[in-house]
């Protein structure tokens, strides 16, 4: 009798294992589909890190947002409500924070203030991007060399965002995906 329970509570606890991954996965795969894509252009790369494995480093050309308020704090939540550009990138109209009520949101953490700018400078969750180890350094490489070609577009990071949170879908040079460029 006692076995029969202990079994049962197995089955319980292997249940629950396998649910909350699987809600994890759900969750950003509702954003992939449901959310809105928005593109933000890329800076150069930082190399990869080898003890977080393959992936390579973003950084983004939104990266601040000019502000009356000096109360800022750093590691503080804030959220970006953005916009699109008339080329189709990401710009920041406001930072606030509270989530605003409508309107597109990200939210990021404050890194610092910078009280000669009156600038609040900021970092987005989405600024690593996984990739098959054997392609990572030549993406890294292939980033690179595109941020010095002339065309200022030519780089960017194509994130789906919905309620706040961000999925970072690919990262595109000259519109193709960083893994097919990189296969050229």
């Amino acid at each position: 009798m006692k076995s029969k329970y202990i079994f049962i509570l197995f089955i319980i606890l292997a249940i629950v294992q396998l649910c909350i991954p699987a809600q994890m996965i759900n969750h950003r795969e509702t954003i992939l589909d449901e959310g809105k894509a928005f593109k933000f252009k890329t800076e150069p790369i930082d190399p990869s890190d080898p003890f977080k494995g393959k992936y390579i480093y973003l950084n983004y050309e939104l990266e601040s947002f000019k502000v009356d308020s000096m109360d800022w704090k750093t590691n503080q939540d804030i959220y970006v409500s953005i916009v699109n550009d008339s080329f189709g990138f990401v710009k920041a109209s406001a930072i606030q924070k509270e989530a605003p009520e409508n309107g597109d949101f990200v939210k990021a953490k404050v890194d610092w203030y910078n009280t000669n700018m009156k600038e609040v400078q900021f970092t987005f969750p989405f600024n690593e991007f996984y990739m098959e180890e054997t392609k990572a350094y030549d993406a890294e490489l292939a980033h690179r060399e595109a941020q010095r070609d002339s065309l200022p577009d030519n780089t960017y990071a194509l994130v789906y965002i919905k309620n706040g949170e961000a999925v970072l879908d690919n990262v595109f040079i000259n519109d193709i995906p960083i893994a097919d460029f990189v296969e050229k």
